[in-house]
């Protein structure tokens, strides 16, 4: 009786879960099988087609290597950064300067994409941007670029608002695991004599590594689901330069009409952020044994 009961509350959940989850994937694959011009209804079938398409077509690519250009810069600061400074805001002694630091932080992330994208379209603008005028005005001004205008600069700068914005959630939920250590520990460790840096990797490194590891899988699967950034800021120019996966998904179906290879693409996304899930996971599983 009670686990009928049981399954009665779970059915429901898993119920929603299939119809908004599992069914869109599986009709994904299945619209990824098509030559499908979304306005005229027409539909033909091709196989594979679409996914044979993908390592012919140059943009696909350039959008691949953004997207791991942009999941790995995203490591690097929104896990080990933010790792890092958590230590250090944890650090301080007085509880106002740790809360005062702690709100700093955080409110970049509490804009919106769209909004942050706007901001810093407006920051990079090269004629009256913040950012140019600033180097002008202590004598940079050779370093003044059309930062978006330019397929060498485009992609970082875009890369560089989002680590901004993103900076802070990271920093702010590393600052709650080191929290969670006994302060004991750190007094042990104290009392052997180790010091700040030694005790950063001692101690913390090790007690945050379940967060260490959730950021590093969240960092990376955003990586490859990112979206508003980018076409707030270029539309994946100049020249498609700044594509990503999602981006070029979103041409390829709604700008040149062709939604089959749209569908491939995501089909792509799905694999990718899921092979990344599965591998952390069984990663984090492992250490566990072992721990």
């Amino acid at each position: 009786m009670r686990r009928a009961l049981g399954l009665a509350w779970v059915v429901p959940a898993l119920a929603l879960v299939g119809v908004f989850v599992y069914l869109p994937l599986v009709q994904n694959f299945g619209f990824s099988t098509l030559k499908w011009d979304i306005y005229s209804g027409g539909q033909e079938f091709v196989g594979l087609g679409n996914y044979l398409r993908l390592p012919r077509d140059p943009v696909f690519w350039t959008s691949l290597v953004n997207n791991v250009l942009y999941a790995a810069v995203s490591i690097v600061f929104q896990v080990f950064g933010a790792l890092v400074l958590a230590a250090l805001i944890e650090s301080i002694r007085s509880d106002r300067w740790r809360r005062s630091l702690r709100a700093i932080y955080f409110i970049p992330s509490a804009i919106s994409l769209t909004v942050a994208g706007l901001l810093f379209y407006f920051i990079y603008e090269p004629s009256i941007g913040p950012l140019n005028h600033a180097l002008r005005a202590v004598g940079l001004g050779g370093l003044a670029e059309a930062w978006l205008g330019q397929e060498s600069t485009a992609m970082g700068a875009i890369i560089a608002m989002s680590q901004w914005q993103g900076f802070g959630y990271s920093t702010l939920l590393f600052a709650v695991a080191i929290q969670r250590i006994p302060s004991e520990i750190y007094g042990a460790a104290l009392i052997d004599g180790t010091g700040p840096v030694r005790r950063f990797f001692s101690v913390t490194v090790p007690l945050v590594r379940e967060m260490t590891g959730l950021m590093t899988m969240v960092t990376i699967s955003g990586g490859f689901q990112v979206f508003n950034e980018v076409m707030v800021m270029t539309s994946g120019g100049p020249d498609n330069s700044t594509q990503v996966l999602g981006t070029w998904l979103y041409r390829s179906g709604f700008v040149r009409n062709d939604f089959g290879y749209a569908a491939a693409i995501a089909t792509v996304i799905f694999v990718i952020t899921m092979a990344i899930a599965v591998g952390q996971l069984w990663v984090a599983r492992r250490r566990r044994v072992e721990w």
